[in-house]
């Protein structure tokens, strides 16, 4: 993180290089949102400008504890049930408990998550086989019972650090592009349609404006040259089909291990739609524009105006990510600030 930007982000604050953070292992979707205990204790310190406009980190509708957790077990999945289980985090939508050393439970903590683990527990076990990484294809499925009222799953536990703490190397570009076109094939007509992700920019220009206002009083990031390439997108043809989407790409989602691409996390987002929703990671994940361009070159038979409205997406990735940040994350914040730098840098 170079110093001007830091500063301009965090006020007094000492930057951390390459835009790493320190923080929790394994992935919990942040986006869905990380709490803000993940952060360290000199995060927890910043002084940001100005208060905050986005609520933060949502409470939880159900207390989730490791009792509940084993009481569930107990029921559904006497087998595991004298496993160890050790909480790991609390994010937007789902708790996170490890249970023994392979597997970990992942249970939706409102209402508005019961949905996205569905389309994980309906539909990941299909598109494991097409994709060249591991993903979370859960090993058995828990359904409501007691005082908890939603479906929740166990997943094989994948040992390594999210992209944001641990960094793709620059030779993952090819590896991460070919991911991308493994993914963009296309989805069947019952595929889940996500009203958020996937959909034409312009029907996310009225919340990116809102939010573009807001942070314009806490931080000089969002700046001409990243409006400029959000009204560039605006304007893009949509000349893509739909396809399969990940729908939440970001650093946070992504398991590195040696600096490659170990696992993809957190598919509750998964939906049939524009594939520049997730051609956004490769401003989120690549901190190199030679790296970026070989990334683009792996993708295969991706238009111009795709790739316009893929850094529209990046933009709104890093909007969202630095309002909610702002409010309860710094580390999230920081995922946004490395976005535009590579917004900024190009290709």
């Amino acid at each position: 993180m170079t110093s001007r930007l830091a500063a301009q982000l965090y006020p007094g604050s000492v930057p951390s290089p390459k835009c790493q953070m320190p923080g929790m292992r394994n992935g919990m979707s942040p986006w869905d949102h990380p709490a803000h205990a993940s952060a360290s204790r000199h995060d927890q310190t910043m002084t940001i400008a100005g208060p905050p406009s986005s609520p933060g980190t949502p409470a939880a509708e159900v207390e989730i504890d490791v009792s509940l957790v084993r009481n569930l077990l107990l029921r559904q999945h006497s087998d595991l049930a004298g496993e160890t289980i050790v909480p790991v985090a609390a994010g937007w939508d789902n708790a996170m408990f490890r249970l023994g050393n392979r597997l970990a439970v992942r249970l939706p903590r409102r209402a508005l998550a019961a949905a996205l683990i569905r389309n994980e527990q309906r539909w990941l076990a299909e598109l494991q086989g097409m994709l060249p990484v591991r993903i979370p294809v859960p090993v058995r499925i828990g359904v409501g019972e007691g005082t908890y009222p939603w479906a929740w799953s166990v997943v094989p536990w994948f040992d390594g650090e999210t992209a944001d703490l641990a960094p793709l190397t620059s030779d993952q570009a090819g590896n991460l592009g070919r991911f991308l076109a493994a993914l963009h094939q296309p989805a069947p007509a019952d595929a889940p349609i996500n009203p958020y992700r996937g959909v034409p920019l312009a029907a996310r220009a009225d919340a990116v404006a809102a939010r573009m206002a807001s942070l314009a009083s806490r931080t000089a990031l969002i700046d001409e040259a990243i409006q400029a390439i959000w009204r560039r997108a605006l304007a893009a043809p949509s000349d893509a089909a739909p396809t399969w989407i990940h729908g939440d790409l970001h650093p946070r989602n992504v398991l590195v291990e040696h600096g490659r691409i170990h696992a993809v996390l957190d598919w509750g987002d998964l939906a049939r739609g524009d594939p520049a929703t997730d051609l956004a990671s490769v401003w989120m994940l690549l901190e190199d524009a030679g790296a970026r361009e070989v990334a683009m070159r792996s993708c295969m038979s991706v238009s111009e105006g795709t790739w316009l409205r893929a850094r529209g997406w990046a933009v709104f990735f890093a909007v969202v990510l630095l309002d909610t940040g702002l409010a309860d994350d710094p580390r999230m914040a920081r995922v946004a600030e490395c976005t535009i730098r590579n917004l900024r840098a190009g290709p």
